[in-house]
């Protein structure tokens, strides 16, 4: 869906492709003057900037011309589906920005080893960004704050001296719970996140929120990790309850996606006997049957605007920066064919 540009928050590469209608890649082909573009879409293109007032960063393109901008990712998700709209948003703003990326990897939702920090953080790089949990890992923290690194960070509540983007991760779960509540459901399940990412309690305390406010209401709620495979053990558990719930509320598509599995091999109707919910609206959301109601969170443009600020606090660097360190991007509920009103009236 498309983000409108709100004041005091600079426009981003995704938001002028959003309204041109265009890939942020062909933003980026107008922005530098690359062949294979239409004089229509250059026009659109050169209007939505325009409209927005954006600038690519003027000091940043003139760290390019005399010593190349580098900046690195480091990176551990267990969603590939969330990493994928992470890692499209990185490329795109870098590319815009004439920033060249080097890449790190870590395992299993794991950061890489202290060694291979410590080698990138000397690598010569202008700054880091990372991806969720990274960003709250205090290993990898302290690492990068050793080495002087510039930081920032997507998703993260706990990262001092680094820029923070992220949504409003309470808000958006109370808003979904009280959706569930507004279908009738009085028995929930909660699959909870990774208990190590400050987002994951925030997530549960806005499903607890929206609990206390209506009476009545029986909750489940099992532990999950972000993956797959643990969303499969928390469905098994929330629907081997001797009242399982009518609806349950995962902390990501991937573990909705395995309550969803685990509904259909125990041959339950979803959305006609459990209502299952979401939270990102990663491809995982629509490459399955029922598609999922889910929270959306922009993770394309969350990646993107780290990436901007990012570079911006780059090229203030020696002066004074006027970065904010925390911006918040707004949410959305989106309704597809998983969840549904209760078949049987609230208890």
């Amino acid at each position: 869906m498309a983000r409108p540009n709100r004041p005091g928050r600079d426009a981003t590469i995704v938001d002028v492709a959003a309204r041109a209608g265009v890939s942020s890649m062909t933003v980026s082909r107008v922005i530098n003057g690359r062949a294979g573009v239409s004089a229509a879409t250059r026009i659109a293109v050169e209007e939505a900037i325009r409209d927005l007032a954006y600038t690519p960063n003027v000091a940043a393109r003139s760290l390019v011309t005399s010593t190349e901008l580098r900046i690195g990712v480091i990176y551990s998700n267990a969603s590939s589906a969330f990493m994928s709209e992470f890692l499209t948003g990185v490329f795109e703003e870098a590319s815009a920005r004439g920033a060249r990326l080097s890449l790190l990897k870590g395992e299993g939702g794991r950061p890489p080893p202290t060694a291979a920090l410590e080698e990138m953080a000397g690598s010569g790089i202008g700054g880091v960004l990372l991806a969720p949990p990274l960003g709250e890992a205090p290993e990898v923290l302290q690492v990068l704050r050793a080495a002087g690194c510039i930081r920032a960070a997507v998703g993260a509540y706990q990262a001092p001296e680094t820029i923070c983007v992220r949504i409003d991760d309470r808000a958006a779960a109370h808003q979904m719970t009280r959706r569930l509540l507004e279908l009738g459901h009085r028995r929930l399940g909660f699959v909870l996140g990774n208990p190590d990412q400050a987002a994951s309690a925030e997530r549960m305390a806005g499903f607890y929120a929206a609990v206390r406010e209506t009476g009545g209401v029986e909750v489940q709620v099992a532990q999950g990790d972000f993956t797959y495979v643990s969303g499969l053990a928390a469905a098994e558990q929330l629907l081997s309850s001797a009242h399982p719930p009518t609806a349950i509320f995962a902390s990501n598509d991937d573990m909705a996606a395995a309550v969803v599995s685990v509904a259909h091999r125990r041959h339950l109707d979803v959305p006609g006997e459990l209502a299952v919910a979401g939270f990102d609206d990663t491809m995982a959301a629509v490459t399955l049957w029922p598609p999922l109601t889910t929270v959306h969170q922009p993770v394309r443009a969350l990646a993107a605007e780290a990436m901007g600020l990012l570079i911006a606090e780059i090229a203030a660097r020696g002066g004074k920066s006027r970065v904010p360190r925390e911006r918040v991007l707004d949410h959305g509920i989106v309704e597809r064919q998983s969840t549904a009103a209760a078949s049987s009236p609230p208890m």
